[in-house]
């Protein structure tokens, strides 16, 4: 059966605050996962996500390929600590009611699937379009991942939003050091969330792999 596990990370050092198993009495160990090109999530899927966040008054473009050498500064993971990149990355902007640039939404893996998705979202301040990064955060999830929170959820983060926001008061709490925020196994996906300092501003990166 599936576990989430949430493990924020505090300067490469893991500090678990919370693990739990959700609806399974299987003790025996998980394999480890893989990644996987011919399940999950597709390239189509961006325009669920757009459509979503339109009724939120959130605009995102129309995807743009990238296949050239820089490819890796879009769409690169990390594999047993080293960092991989992927044959095929497209990019969207994702930017507000008024305009204003939030940030981009990168999907990629081969031609023909995707293995990951990252929304990178920079913002003055982590107060600055809580709303927005709140929105688009449970987007991504509900939408690649599973509407299935609800029913794999913990005591400590019954939604999506108290997660994220249990991460964003670790950052604080933490003098603003930068913090990784794991989910391990929801429906077959590991989420990460990261917030990383900036000279001038905040940047909250959500990752998901199959």
């Amino acid at each position: 059966m599936n576990k989430m596990i949430v493990i924020p990370v505090l300067m490469g050092i893991v500090l678990v605050v919370s693990a739990f198993l959700l609806l399974s009495n299987d003790t025996s160990s998980t394999p480890e996962s893989i990644l996987t090109y011919d399940a999950g999530f597709t390239y189509y899927d961006i325009e669920k996500i757009q459509n979503n966040l339109e009724e939120h008054n959130i605009f995102v473009s129309s995807p743009t390929a990238i296949t050239d050498h820089t490819i890796s500064q879009y769409c690169t993971y990390f594999e047993k600590g080293l960092p991989r990149s992927v044959d095929y990355c497209t990019t969207t902007a994702v930017l507000d009611y008024e305009g204003t640039t939030l940030g981009n939404i990168h999907i990629g893996g081969d031609i023909e699937s995707p293995i990951l998705a990252i929304a990178n979202l920079e913002t003055p301040s982590l107060d600055s379009h809580q709303d927005e990064i709140f929105t688009v955060f449970e987007a991504m999830i509900e939408t690649l991942v599973c509407d299935c929170w609800d029913g794999e959820k913990s005591d400590d983060y019954p939604t999506i939003s108290t997660w994220i926001e249990g991460a964003q008061t670790f950052y604080t709490d933490s003098n603003k050091r930068d913090i990784k925020s794991k989910i391990d196994d929801l429906a077959g996906h590991e989420i990460v969330l990261e917030i990383t300092t900036k000279d001038n501003s905040i940047l909250q990166t959500l990752i998901i792999l199959k």
